[in-house]
């Protein structure tokens, strides 16, 4: 058996929430601050990737 690899999401705000998707079988709603030296977080619940679209293509 596999594991799906994380989401990637592209936005367009350096605050982000997750909540994981799937309704119930998500996780808590988190917000999610990207660096602005990186251009990208991770949610540390689903792994969910989360890039700001002026970092698209170079993460």
């Amino acid at each position: 058996m596999s594991t799906q690899a994380p989401e990637t999401k592209i936005v367009d705000t350096y605050r982000v929430a997750c909540d994981g998707g799937d309704g119930p079988l998500g996780h808590p709603r988190v917000w999610l601050q990207i660096p602005n030296e990186h251009g990208w977080v991770e949610c540390p619940y689903c792994d969910a990737k989360f890039i700001h679209k002026d970092f698209e293509g170079k993460v």
